[in-house]
């Protein structure tokens, strides 16, 4: 059973590879400089519909719709920076894997920070809320007999067990 299963699993790795492989080996440039721009400009834009995926590895159609007008912009002539700014244009900062630090984009950069603080102070209150009701718990009653137990010499608390 297990074999069984390590071969076909084995089998489905090796026929996915090349598929995946082929999806950026029908981008070829002439100059390995555009190339490398390609690439890095693929790799640095976030798929709008996969999100955690870059256009790079991304096989949803937008990514495919995005990869080619990325090539076609690159071989007509437009460098990575005029790209990227089209793109942001377009799409927005949530396109970009590393947004820039700016107003509209501070919810990202500080939103975890913020959530951090406000779930380290919540907890922090309900710890000391916590603390103060088990100090006020105990009666008067209660109170006296804790005294009077406090007060006993050891001996003879250890005769009353």
């Amino acid at each position: 059973m297990f074999v069984r299963s390590f071969l076909l699993s084995l089998f489905f790795l090796v026929i996915a590879t090349p598929l995946h492989a082929a999806t950026l080996a029908e981008y070829t440039f002439e100059d390995p400089q555009k190339a490398a721009d390609f690439r890095e400009v693929i790799d640095e834009m976030r798929c709008l519909v996969c999100q955690n995926e870059s256009l790079a590895g991304s096989n949803a159609e937008l990514a495919v719709d995005l990869r080619n007008e990325i090539f076609d912009m690159m071989t007509a002539g437009q460098d990575k920076d005029d790209i990227i700014r089209f793109m942001v244009a377009r799409y927005g900062d949530f396109v970009l894997y590393d947004p820039p630090m700016k107003p509209s984009t501070y919810p990202l950069w500080f939103g975890p920070l913020i959530l951090l603080i406000i779930g380290a102070l919540v907890l922090i209150r309900a710890l000391r809320k916590k603390s103060v009701t088990q100090e006020t718990k105990l009666s008067n009653d209660e109170q006296q007999r804790l005294d009077t137990l406090l007060k006993q010499p050891s001996d003879s608390k250890d005769a009353q067990k």
